[in-house]
């Protein structure tokens, strides 16, 4: 009876080896250890927002469009449940996905205004935090293209012969990635002109940007 029941147990093993079980397992974990990664850079980044507002606002209040934007790209973005079965939802993704990008975008407008007062280029605090911004929107990208690959090596793991019959046999599916082109356009910086500025807050050294979307 142990040597049948030995046998029974190598059989199964090498079935579901065979059909891509296992395989399909540790690509999916790869998969949520990779998204967890990409969630803690975006709170990171959201974490640091107010504090880069606050300093901001002291020198450029003036600029309540730029600020606005920014606080409320962040509160869209909070709003956001970041489940990890948000992955498997295209729509829910591609919407978290969106609202990402918007506040990437607006925290690329902070920044470029910023860059024309020179009292608060010269703030300690700013200078912090903008490092701190501009070393996770570095660690944002690493992490995001982490992720696209171990979702790209999951979809094929699911589509290819003979994983894809396991697959569908247990109800697994492709995964939602990440637009890198769609992501990239949003957070481009806006133009810039300085024939329109705006009346300087007290203390700046320079006149207002006028942002031009």
């Amino acid at each position: 009876m142990r040597i049948r029941l030995l046998a029974v147990l190598v059989l199964a093993a090498s079935l579901l080896s065979g059909c891509g079980y296992n395989q399909i397992q540790i690509n999916d974990e790869a998969v949520n250890a990779a998204w967890s990664e990409v969630l803690n850079q975006y709170k990171r980044r959201a974490d640091l927002i107010p504090n880069l507002v606050s300093v901001v606002q002291g020198y450029a209040s003036h600029e309540k469009e730029v600020l606005t934007r920014v606080t409320e790209a962040r509160a869209n973005v909070a709003g956001l449940k970041a489940t990890p079965e948000l992955i498997n939802d295209p729509a829910a993704f591609a919407k978290f996905q969106k609202a990402q990008g918007e506040l990437g975008g607006a925290l690329s407008r902070l920044l470029v205004v910023a860059e024309n007062y020179p009292q608060l280029k010269a703030d300690a605090n700013f200078r912090d935090l903008q490092a701190q911004v501009e070393g996770t929107e570095n660690r944002i990208t690493v992490a995001r293209n982490r992720y696209i690959k171990t979702v790209q090596e999951y979809n094929v793991s699911v589509r290819t012969f003979p994983n894809s019959l396991t697959a569908s046999v247990m109800g697994w599916k492709t995964k939602a990635n990440f637009t890198v082109d769609d992501e990239k356009a949003m957070s481009s910086p806006p133009a810039i002109k300085f024939d329109a500025p705006a009346t300087p807050a007290a203390g700046a050294a320079a006149p207002a940007p006028v942002v031009v979307k």
